[in-house]
């Protein structure tokens, strides 16, 4: 994946690093060099040697060079972390366009989503640390050759001396992991908490209801407790690898002592002391260096196979290229047949052998109590999900055959939570229909609409004004507003069906008159489903279906199920009683 990001700069780093482990050993030997050189010279008093001011500037040559390829590594590492960091973020927003609206219903789907999003951008540093480990084991085996030619038994001592380490920094490199992955849900809910807490979207609930300290308080009493878990282990960890870490230290100075002792018996000169505790030293720290880098880069594995289960993660409902395009014209319309569903996470269905047609140009009214199954219908008929059992066909044709995409576009959508885009107005209103987004004559059309133009004309830079507090010079707009700029979206596209749940809940009596009044004449010649719970505005639909527990209890015009005096006509009484 980082070589997708830039073959280039991933190169360039591992080049630099890689002639960069060669350039300790190439300044050790010079300087051994020039200690033999001066010693020479000193002992016979002959002043200052021939071939020493070429040796001190090679030396300082070496040092730029390794200056410069450590700061060429360190630029590309830099570039190459930006441009990783964003072809990450663009790849999970990606795979997650791609994935059921049951994943994100799913706790466990989002603990998954969380790990990735925390931890894929922060593993850059994984590739900097293998470009690290290959450039200290280019470093080692050069340095390796000359200690061992020394003495063969040195340096196998000291990697001896170094596997408990090794063994105690993975240990609690999982161990640390392991305390992450368990920790993530209530981590999400850290996050959560510090949302509300300091949110324009909960501001004003928080001042009205005093809600400042109990969210303070429950985020303290939650991290406390995942302080205390993390700080045992912590200590546990320091005392541990402290304790270990005294194994390698005993190797190399038991080493040194060894180099120091035969330098003063004269087997070895001035110079081979220089070099080889200088060799000695670098072979101990690139040992620790590997040591640690493979701890760290397991540790790192492990959540990067949170990253890539993510992207393992598959659709149910897949776009595929064998699909047949949606009907256009739709002839015969939807109709469900015994169609059942439940949430994965909720036993009871939400609904139970629906059965119902939706004709071309009929306008179908929901009704019900809330949590009969009103929107988790429309979810159906727009195949956000698949019914647990029965099916739903469209001109005859299973709704499975078609391509969703492609379905999906024939239908224009306003839900009750319907999102408010911190964007500009046109493009509010443009997301509608992504392919005609640029599109201002469709959108002011779709804002005529939908009556969202008199939102337009009060606002000081009509069109281009930015909406929502999240960004300099947005403007707030009011609920019914909001829900005017939403309803416009679903005008964007020329849909075949136009679908609007709960569409009024925030206009008021006067703006949802004219609103419906708008709608009848919009949806003559089409197909439209609207669910509500004021009578007032199901009354123009062809026929109201009456939910009840996940089943169809009665349907019919207004009038028929009035003089049916069943449950329609009940809800209907006691409405009709709140206005006299």
């Amino acid at each position: 994946m980082v070589w997708e990001t830039s073959p280039f700069l991933a190169l360039a780093s591992l080049v630099c690093r890689l002639i960069w482990a060669l350039v300790p050993l190439g300044m050790l030997w010079v300087a051994k060099l020039i200690v033999d050189l001066v010693v020479v010279a000193a002992t016979a008093k002959t002043g200052v040697p021939d071939g020493l001011w070429p040796l001190v500037a090679a030396e300082f040559a070496l040092a730029i060079a390794g200056d410069l390829l450590m700061r060429a590594a360190g630029l590309a590492e830099s570039l190459l972390g930006d441009r990783f960091t964003h072809h990450i973020g663009v790849r999970l927003m990606r795979h997650a366009s791609t994935l059921d609206l049951a994943s994100f219903e799913d706790p466990v789907f989002y603990d998954k989503l969380e790990r990735a999003r925390r931890q894929s951008a922060a593993r850059l540093g994984m590739l900097s640390q293998i470009a690290g480990l290959l450039q200290t084991l280019l470093s080692l085996l050069s340095v390796s050759v000359v200690i061992i030619s020394f003495s063969w038994w040195f340096l196998p001592i000291l990697v001896l001396a170094l596997l408990p380490v090794f063994w105690g920094e993975t240990k609690f490199a999982m161990l640390a992991y392991s305390l992450l992955y368990r920790w993530t849900p209530e981590r999400r809910e850290l996050d959560y908490l510090r949302l509300l807490g300091a949110s324009i979207s909960t501001a004003k609930e928080v001042k009205l209801f005093g809600l400042g300290n109990f969210l303070i308080d429950r985020t303290e009493t939650l991290f406390g407790r995942y302080f205390q878990e993390n700080r045992k282990l912590a200590i546990q960890k320091a005392v541990t690898n402290a304790v270990l870490n005294v194994l390698p230290l005993a190797g190399y100075y038991g080493a040194y002592a060894v180099i120091l002792y035969r330098t003063a018996r004269g087997e070895l000169s001035l110079g081979d002391l220089t070099f080889l505790s200088g060799a000695f030293l670098r072979s101990r720290n690139a040992l620790e260096n590997v040591f640690s880098t493979l701890s760290n880069v397991s540790e790192q594995a492990l959540f990067v196979r949170d990253l890539f289960e993510f992207f393992d993660s598959k659709p149910s409902i897949e776009d595929a290229a064998h699909r047949l395009p949606a009907p256009r014209p739709i002839r015969q319309g939807f109709e469900f047949q015994n169609v059942s569903f439940a949430y994965s996470n909720s036993g009871k269905p939400v609904l139970e052998n629906v059965s119902f047609r939706l004709e071309p140009e009929e306008r179908l009214a929901l009704i019900g109590e809330n949590g009969t199954g009103k929107t988790t219908l429309v979810k159906l008929i727009t195949r956000l999900y698949d019914p647990t059992s029965g099916r739903i066909l469209l001109d005859g044709v299973d709704l499975r055959e078609y391509s969703p995409a492609d379905l999906r576009k024939e239908i224009g959508v306003i839900f009750q939570d319907y999102v408010k885009y911190d964007m500009l107005v046109k493009e509010n209103i443009g997301v509608g229909s992504i392919e005609s987004f640029t599109d201002l004559a469709r959108v002011e059309d779709a804002a005529q609409k939908s009556l969202a133009s008199d939102v337009v004309t009060g606002l000081a830079k009509g069109y281009e004004q930015m909406l929502g507090r999240r960004f300099e010079g947005g403007a707030e707009l009011s609920m019914g507003q909001w829900q005017k700029i939403a309803l416009a979206r679903a005008y964007m596209r020329d849909a075949q069906l136009l679908v609007l749940d709960e569409p009024t809940s925030s206009l008021d009596a006067r703006a949802e008159f004219e609103v419906f009044q708008r709608f009848a004449e919009l949806t003559k010649g089409k197909m439209a489903i609207l669910i509500s719970h004021r009578f007032s505005t199901v009354r123009m639909a062809d026929r109201i279906l009456v939910l009840g527990g996940g089943r169809i209890e009665e349907q019919g015009t207004h009038a028929e199920l009035v003089a049916n005096g069943r449950r329609y006509a009940e809800l209907f009484e006691l409405q009709a009683a709140g206005y006299r």
